[in-house]
């Protein structure tokens, strides 16, 4: 089964997320940068929410520039991420709105952490009976990256219940972390790509 369709629907669903997330972002009455100030929690659960947005497209495009092939099973975990990926606009706002209070805000966590539980179950089910997707495998190793995430969020999700703004400082040093580039698959890619080209002209 071909993965064209796969990576040209899920990059459709995340610009759709990433537009109404962005609606959310509602008009304040008046012209005096002052009314912009009572805003700035829906602005900063905004930036957050985009740069996880942006995380997971680009890392769900490398994973898939990795693959051969794809199967019935993969099309349910990619629509596994998509689903707890498309609640992301809905904790957004309600945390934004409610200006980072505790039960908002471990909601928040907690779809995070289900989007990168989401994450991991998509990797290994691509890697699991599918023998022409072993470049992934061999680049993915043991993920201690991706494990260690899933960790973090819910050491933030249970500091929230006692001050929120610790379980937002956890999930934005988690997007910190992702934010510096994961070279494993592309340098992996690379290194295949390169070993089939000196065996070609050898």
């Amino acid at each position: 089964m071909g993965k064209n369709r796969l990576e040209a629907f899920s990059d459709g669903v995340i610009a759709i997320i990433i537009t109404i997330m962005v609606l959310e972002l509602k008009v304040p009455h008046g012209a005096d940068f002052r009314v912009l100030i009572p805003l700035w929690p829906v602005f900063m659960s905004y930036v957050l929410s985009f740069i996880y947005v942006g995380i997971y497209w680009n890392n769900h495009h490398h994973m898939l520039h990795a693959v051969k092939e794809v199967s019935g099973g993969v099309l349910w975990a990619n629509l596994h991420l998509l689903f707890w990926l498309s609640l992301i606009p809905f904790v957004t706002a309600w945390m934004g709105e409610n200006h980072f209070e505790t039960g908002p805000t471990a909601a928040y966590g907690f779809v995070l952490f289900m989007c990168s539980i989401a994450y991991l179950l998509l990797a290994r089910t691509l890697v699991a009976k599918h023998p022409k997707n072993a470049t992934l495998a061999e680049a993915l190793g043991d993920d201690r990256k991706g494990k260690l995430s899933c960790v973090l969020y819910v050491v933030g999700v249970a500091l929230s219940w006692f001050a929120a703004w610790l379980g937002f400082i956890v999930y934005a040093a988690v997007a910190v972390v992702w934010l510096i580039p994961d070279r494993r698959i592309e340098d992996k890619v690379a290194e295949e790509t390169a070993q089939q080209c000196q065996s070609e002209q050898g």
